[in-house]
This record gives C-alpha cells, structure tokens and sequence, in this order.
C-alpha cells in the first residue's frame, strides 16, 4: 500500500509518500529539489557513485512515520545538500525548508 500525502511546514507544502512493505515502511518527504527519507536510504551511493546527479537529500534512522521522519535528525547528508546549509543533526523539517 502507498499513501501521499501534503506536508505543510511553515505555509510550504510538502509531499509525503509512505509505502508499506513487509515489516517495514519506506517514508519520505519530497520538493521540487531533493527529499529526506527513512533509514533506507543510501547516502554513500548517492554521493560517491551518482554524484554527477547532484541529488540534494537527507536520511534519518529509527524512523516509522512521516511525522517522526521530520522530527529526526538526519544522520547523514549528502554534498550537495550540505551546499544548501542542510547537516547532520538537523530536524528533518528543518531540512525541508532549506530544499524550497
């Protein structure tokens, strides 16, 4: 099962994407320039061997739901997100505001 939803931050909106799998749950939040995602998410993948990509994005570990996605701090960040003032330790909703 999959549900989108919109994710207001601060009078932005936001999509939220949850995909219930087996045991788990894929939770992300998105914008128009990169996202923050669920414990899934490979950082190093994105910055080593996709960094041509440029791809702005932010993972957080521990997380079951959307709204615990954007409470976590990131534990990891790729570059190009880190160019955007996004870091290691920032709220997840946090995060999103720098990816308007």
């Amino acid at each position: 099962m999959m549900n989108l939803s919109p994710i207001v931050i601060e009078g932005h909106t936001f999509l939220g994407v949850t995909v219930a799998l087996p045991k788990t749950n894929l939770t992300i939040v998105t914008s128009d320039k990169g996202y923050i995602m669920c414990g899934a998410l490979d950082v190093a993948l994105l910055s080593e061997k996709l960094a041509d990509r440029k791809i702005i994005a932010g993972r957080a570990v521990g997380v079951k739901t959307l709204e615990e996605l954007l409470e976590a701090p990131l534990e990891s960040v790729t570059g190009e997100a880190e160019k955007l003032g996004i870091y290691k330790g920032m709220k997840g909703k946090d995060a999103m505001l720098k990816m308007i």
